[in-house]
C-alpha cells in the first residue's frame, strides 16, 4: 500500500482511514475525545463500548464492521490520483469484548493484521474465526502477517481459558469463608467473571464504571454494585497488590486471584505499596495450594495471599504456531517490540513462510552469532503498565513492528510497514446510537 493513509490501531494526523482493533488503552493511545483525523472502522461491540471510553467522541465518524463480510472501499491513490479498490474483512479476534482481526485484500496483495488475539483449538468461537478466515483466503496466499507475538517464545504455554476458568472456581471453593478479590483491567475477562458467577450461583461486585460495560454487554445479572451481596469482588488491576490484601486481612480473611498469561514475580512485591505486576527480569519457583481434602485447587501462590491462574487473552507459543503452520504467509512481522520475553516471530516461524525462507534462515543465523541489532523500529502502538514503583516506576511498553538489520552488514531482513490509500466515505454510513 502507498504510505500515509491506512492507520491500524495508530491514531496521529496524516492517514484518510484508521482501523481499531478494540479498545485496550495500549492500542488507543492518541485517540481522544476531540479525535477528527477521519473515519473510524470498528467492530459493533466496540462502537457499542466506545461512548464510555471516550464520551464526547464525534460517533458520526464510527464505521461499523460486522464479522466475517467483505466491504469493498472505494479508495485513491495520492500519488497517481487514480480509483483503487480495497476490500477489508473483520474476523473475530477472541481477545476481549469487540476485538477483531483485519483482513486486507488489494492491488497490494492480501495482509492480515492479528491485533490481540487467542487463538485457542477447543473454542468454539475460535473454530468459527478459523473457518472464516480460511473460507475468506480460499487458495489465496496470505503476503503479509502482521502478529500478535506477546508469547511468542517456548517458555510460555498455558491452558484454554476454560480450563483457567475451572481453577479460579476450584480456589474460590477451597476457601468458603474467605473474601476473594480478582484482579481485572477495565475491558477483558468478562467471560471468566459470568463463568464463576454461574457456577457458584453468586453474584460477582464490580466498580461503577465496570457495571455499566457489563450491562452493554449484557452481563447485569450476574453482578452488583453492592459488597453486602457477595463476597466476590472483582477490581481494578492497578490496585491489587500485596499492600491492599495484607491490609484487608486485617479486617477479614481474604485471598487475591490475578488471572493473567504474564508471569508474576514475588521479589517484586517486597516493601508497603508494591504493585502487583509483571517482571520478566525475575523467575519465581511456585506451588499448588492443596485443598483440606488434599487434592488441588489449581492456580500458582506467590504468597499466603495470592494466587495466579495462567488465564489468558493472548494466544500462548503452541497457538501461535498452529496459527502461522495454517496460514504460512509469505512474511510475518511481529506487532509488540517489548514483551516478557520477546523474540521476533521470524526466528521461530520463517521455515513457513515460502518466499521469506532466505530471509528468515538469514535471521537465524545473525540471531546465533549474536550479530543481529535492533537499529530501527516503526511505532505502532505503546502502553503504559504500573509495576513496583519503588523500583521502576511507570514502565513503557511499546508495541511495534521491527525493521531487523544486521550491525555489520546492515542488511535489510524486513520491510517498512507501509500504510494504505485514501478511502472515500460513500459506502459507510456513520455510526448511530441505535446500531
Amino acid at each position: 500500500m502507498e504510505s500515509g493513509i491506512i492507520s491500524v490501531d495508530r491514531w496521529s494526523q496524516g492517514s484518510q482511514a484508521y482501523f481499531l482493533t478494540h479498545l485496550h488503552a495500549d492500542h488507543t493511545r492518541g485517540l481522544t475525545p476531540t479525535w477528527k483525523w477521519g473515519p473510524l472502522f470498528c467492530s459493533r461491540i466496540t462502537a457499542k463500548l466506545f461512548p464510555l471510553k471516550f464520551p464526547q467522541f464525534k460517533l458520526s465518524l464510527l464505521r461499523v464492521l460486522d464479522l466475517g463480510h467483505w466491504y469493498t472501499l472505494p479508495l485513491f491513490s495520492p500519488s497517481s490520483g487514480q480509483p483503487i479498490t480495497v476490500h477489508v474483512m473483520a474476523i473475530d479476534a477472541h481477545h476481549c469484548p469487540g476485538a477483531v482481526m483485519y483482513l486486507f485484500r488489494g492491488e497490494f496483495g492480501c495482509m492480515l493484521y492479528t491485533g490481540d488475539f487467542r487463538w485457542e483449538r477447543t473454542s468454539r468461537r475460535a473454530q468459527i474465526a478459523r473457518n472464516m478466515l480460511l473460507n475468506a483466503l480460499k487458495q489465496e496466499k496470505l503476503d503479509s502477517l502482521y502478529l500478535d507475538n506477546t508469547y511468542c517464545n517456548p517458555l510460555y504455554s498455558f491452558p484454554s481459558r476454560e480450563v483457567a476458568a475451572r481453577q479460579v472456581v476450584n480456589i474460590i471453593s477451597s476457601h468458603p469463608n474467605h473474601d476473594i478479590v480478582i484482579g481485572v483491567d477495565s475491558l477483558g475477562k468478562e467471560d471468566l467473571l459470568h463463568y464463576v458467577s454461574q457456577v457458584l450461583k453468586i453474584k460477582i461486585w464490580v466498580w461503577p464504571e465496570r457495571l455499566q460495560t457489563m450491562h452493554l454487554l449484557g452481563f447485569q445479572d450476574n453482578f452488583t454494585t453492592k459488597t453486602s451481596l457477595t463476597r466476590v469482588r472483582a477490581i481494578p488491576r492497578y490496585s491489587f497488590s500485596i499492600e491492599t490484601l495484607e491490609g484487608l486481612n486485617m479486617m477479614r480473611p481474604t485471598i487475591g486471584i490475578m488471572p493473567s498469561g504474564l508471569p508474576w514475580a514475588k521479589e517484586i512485591f517486597k516493601g508497603k505499596g508494591s504493585a502487583f505486576g509483571p517482571s520478566p527480569s525475575h523467575s519465581v519457583t511456585c506451588t499448588n495450594r492443596k485443598k483440606p481434602n488434599g487434592s488441588l485447587a489449581g492456580g500458582q501462590i506467590y504468597n499466603q495471599y495470592i494466587y495466579t491462574v495462567p488465564y489468558s487473552e493472548h494466544s500462548c507459543f503452541a497457538e501461535i504456531k498452529e496459527f502461522v503452520q495454517l496460514l504460512q504467509p509469505a512474511s510475518i512481522k511481529g506487532i509488540v517490540a517489548s514483551s516478557p520475553s520477546y523474540v521476533e516471530p521470524l526466528y521461530y516461524f520463517g521455515k513457513f513462510c515460502g518466499k521469506k525462507q532466505e530471509s528468515s534462515m538469514l535471521y537465524q543465523k545473525l540471531w546465533s552469532e549474536e550479530r543481529v541489532e535492533r537499529v530501527e523500529t516503526i511505532q505502532i502502538k505503546s502502553a503504559t503498565k504500573t509495576t513496583n514503583s519503588n523500583l521502576q516506576g511507570k514502565k513503557r511498553r511499546k508495541k511495534q513492528v521491527g525493521l531487523l538489520v544486521s550491525h555489520v552488514n546492515r542488511v535489510s531482513l524486513l520491510r517498512r510497514l507501509r500504510r494504505g490509500i485514501k478511502i472515500t466515505d460513500t459506502d459507510f454510513p456513520a455510526y448511530e446510537d441505535n446500531i
